[in-house]
């Protein structure tokens, strides 16, 4: 299972991303001259916002398509294709930033350990993604969809939802101290109507479909949307059940 990005729809219709991520980096404060890593860096829209104060930063992502989005998007930036699980930056950060991407990495331990390893003494870590409970609704169904089409071994969630205290212990087991962190609900309106959630999970479910065949997929995508629309769709847009985690640490 490999989650593919189309980038340009990633930029059209899920904008959000980018949008709710700029609050973040209020918490972040750049400053200029300080050298600071995107830890997941998406299309890079939020490495230039930080930029913009005078760091000099750099994305790392592990997925190509990104990448080369980011790269196109903002040349004089330095974006490098790179496993968040397993990169250390080879001269020690200020800062690591990280929007909406940790959640991604299922070897925790490793993206912990890659953090602190990258983050000079005093550095600090500032991040939000996806807390116990973030989107519980799919995490639910997608087991049911796909019963439902006995595909149920072909099923593979590939995200890693933890709850407040078991990350701040992660962080603390990695020589981070945990000054800040706080778990919220952010319930999140979709683009595109009636075809909003169709939209969502074929962009951050595309690797768990990718197991399917069209009609299998269109199967499960039914499915989904006939059980979920009674809660998650309102007023002639779906409105997805996020819940967020923010952190902030320093590495000791």
């Amino acid at each position: 299972m490999k989650q593919q990005w189309n980038t340009g729809t990633y930029d059209a219709d899920m904008s959000f991303v980018s949008r709710f991520g700029e609050s973040l980096i209020g918490l972040l404060q750049p400053k200029p001259g300080e050298r600071i890593i995107d830890w997941g860096c998406g299309t890079g829209d939020l490495a230039a916002a930080i930029a913009g104060y005078g760091a000099e930063v750099s994305g790392i992502d592990a997925s190509t398509e990104m990448i080369q989005a980011a790269r196109g998007k903002y040349p004089e930036l330095n974006f490098i294709l790179a496993d968040g699980q397993t990169y250390v930056a080879e001269q020690p950060a200020d800062a690591v930033f990280s929007n909406a991407a940790l959640h991604w990495l299922k070897n925790a331990e490793g993206a912990a350990a890659s953090i602190a390893g990258s983050l000079r003494t005093g550095g600090r870590f500032v991040a939000e993604f996806g807390t116990l409970g973030n989107i519980a609704s799919v995490v639910a169904g997608l087991p049911r969809a796909f019963e439902a089409i006995g595909a149920s071994d072909r099923l593979q969630l590939p995200w890693y939802f933890p709850s407040i205290g078991q990350y701040t212990t992660l962080l603390e087991r990695h020589g981070l101290t945990v000054d800040f962190a706080h778990c919220f609900g952010r319930p999140t309106p979709l683009e595109g109507g009636e075809q909003g959630f169709r939209q969502w999970v074929n962009t951050f479910a595309n690797g768990v479909l990718s197991v399917l065949s069209p009609s299998e997929r269109e199967a499960v995508l039914k499915h989904l949307e006939h059980e979920l629309k009674p809660s998650l769709y309102r007023s002639g847009s779906w409105e997805m059940d996020y819940r967020r985690i923010r952190v902030v640490a320093r590495k000791l």
